[in-house]
């Protein structure tokens, strides 16, 4: 007897492109992977983050400071407000010179704390630096994909588009369909099929590309139905790669697309036309617009 399942989620969980998988028995520690996740971290959560081990640092600081008795020249004894103040201005290495250590241990705190602060500094950079040269790709893709017949045979399509003002070179795409299948002896799994493409790379991405794969009896999705791709749990999931121009790195970008994302005998709006002056025009505001067959 086959077991029953519950309905599986998109390999995709959304649109960012994380994986929709709860890891259980994988030991995940940020500190055996902290530049990976420093690289990862959102742009607010790393402001957060960057902003809190600041405050952290310089409170630290200022209690050793206030551990050690009237130890700054011109600092109010006992007052946490200067020592945090005198703590800042060292490990940024202001030195306004109205407070300065006066006794050994104020000094050896400053001599730590100007350490702390430049290896700290230099890290920050670097990660900084290296989230901002992480090359970055601005693709559109269709909301859905259609299936329609081109040129007499069921053909599968979706939309895509470079979004940027400059060239994507030798951009390849990849478009696998996964669905759930279950084996002569009655294992469950979740298994993966590379369509064969019309057109799979192309030396110049600029404007828009339509991606189609042809249903024949090579084909996975032969003989499919929109019932049959909705009982299957069916996902296409896209990848594109290629070279940015501009910065020449390696660029690429993950989509997905669920069956009830899939319209049968529907096809693309036309969005290229031609200006009176004889250039071409993509209206970007029909990207994603389908009609009847």
């Amino acid at each position: 007897m086959v077991k029953r399942h519950h309905p599986t989620p998109p390999l995709l969980g959304s649109r960012n492109s994380r994986l929709n998988v709860i890891r259980r028995g994988v030991l995940r520690s940020y500190r055996s992977d902290l530049y990976h996740f420093l690289v990862t971290l959102s742009w607010p959560g790393f402001l957060a983050l960057i902003t809190l081990s600041y405050v952290a640092a310089n409170t630290l600081f200022a209690l050793a400071y206030l551990a050690g008795g009237d130890c700054i020249e011109n600092a109010q004894p006992g007052s946490f407000r200067d020592t945090f103040v005198f703590s800042v201005q060292t490990m940024a290495t202001i030195g306004y010179g109205s407070m300065y250590p006066r006794t050994n241990y104020a000094h050896g705190l400053v001599a730590l704390e100007a350490l702390v602060g430049l290896l700290g500094f230099a890290m920050g950079t670097g990660i900084m630096f290296a989230r901002f040269s992480l090359p970055t790709a601005r693709v559109l893709f269709s909301r859905v994909a259609v299936i329609a017949p081109y040129d007499g045979v069921p053909t599968l399509m979706f939309r895509t588009a470079n979004q940027r003002d400059n060239f994507i070179l030798e951009a390849q795409v990849r478009v696998t369909l996964v669905r759930n299948e279950v084996t002569k002896e009655g294992h469950f799994m979740r298994r993966f099929y590379d369509l064969q493409l019309v057109r799979r790379e192309t030396p110049i991405f600029a404007l828009s590309w339509t991606v189609m794969h042809q249903i024949d009896e090579t084909s996975p999705l032969y003989n499919a139905t929109p019932e049959s791709l909705a009982e299957a749990e069916t996902e296409l999931v896209i990848t594109l790669t290629g070279t940015d121009e501009s910065v020449s790195q390696t660029l690429h970008t993950r989509h997905a697309f669920l069956s009830s994302e899939i319209l049968w005998n529907m096809r693309f709006v036309d969005i290229l036309s031609r200006m009176p002056d004889g250039r071409r025009l993509v209206d970007y505001t029909h990207f994603h617009d389908v009609m009847p067959v």
